[in-house]
């Protein structure tokens, strides 16, 4: 059930893969809007009963966590026979609410390296003005200390259809807002991590039943650093 694709692809070698640059296409906004480019091509592209993203590093599982100690990793991917089973009562799969506990969505952005407070404030006024019956929702999410991450999901495809009708008018005119003039390549990536917000933002009003399933961290993370990192940019913010 799996269609590795190269988002990004637009200028860049192939890796084998087909790339999100072919058929109808944002790849070119790729630097800014991050896999967000690689959701709109499956929007244009590909017909399916169920459309998802899931990323080179991180995966759904349906095992929990004592299950996997011990086994490659890839065998605990969520298999197509597991997923028919969580569809049979839900259009709609999230990852695990990941939970912040000491600050907000927004503090988070705010405290993490490369991103920018005030590209919040243009991705409400663009949410204003385009789908002003989201605002409030959106600011319900932004000051949350939890929220659906990563940009993975699983969705019905009439859901995803009203999904993406909605997002990317809403984070393509955002992205043409935003002043990269003095950005690094990984500020840049902005649009993009603002853009992990939207789902829940959508589904505070749509109000979609859904089921969550654990997200599964291909790579080795060192925790211990990463929590320190945290707990630095949080008490001792460099801007």
């Amino acid at each position: 059930m799996y269609i590795p694709v190269h988002v990004g692809k637009n200028g860049k070698e192939g890796m084998g893969y087909v790339g999100d640059d072919t058929g109808d296409n944002i790849s070119s906004l790729n630097p800014h809007l991050c896999e967000l480019t690689g959701i709109y091509w499956a929007w244009r592209n590909i017909s399916a009963e169920y459309i998802g993203l899931v990323h080179y590093r991180r995966h759904f599982t349906a095992l929990p966590l004592l299950r996997r100690i011990g086994k490659d990793k890839f065998d605990c991917i969520l298999s197509k026979k597991e997923l028919e089973s969580v569809l049979k009562d839900c259009d709609l799969v999230l990852p695990k609410m990941r939970k912040y506990y000491i600050e907000s969505l927004r503090s988070h952005f705010s405290h993490t390296p490369n991103e920018h407070e005030e590209n919040l404030a243009i991705l409400r006024d663009v949410i204003q003005e385009l789908q002003p019956g989201y605002v409030d929702a959106f600011d319900a999410v932004v000051s949350r200390t939890h929220a659906h991450m990563f940009n993975i999901f699983i969705m019905k495809k009439d859901v995803f259809d009203r999904y993406c009708e909605w997002l990317f008018p809403i984070m393509i005119e955002t992205e043409r807002r935003i002043d990269y003039t003095y950005y690094s390549p990984l500020e840049a990536r902005t649009a993009g991590a603002m853009g992990e917000f939207m789902i829940d933002t959508w589904n505070e009003v749509e109000g979609i039943a859904y089921r969550e399933l654990p997200v599964m961290f291909m790579e080795r993370i060192n925790w211990l650093k990463k929590g320190g990192r945290f707990l630095v940019r949080k008490f001792f913010p460099q801007r």
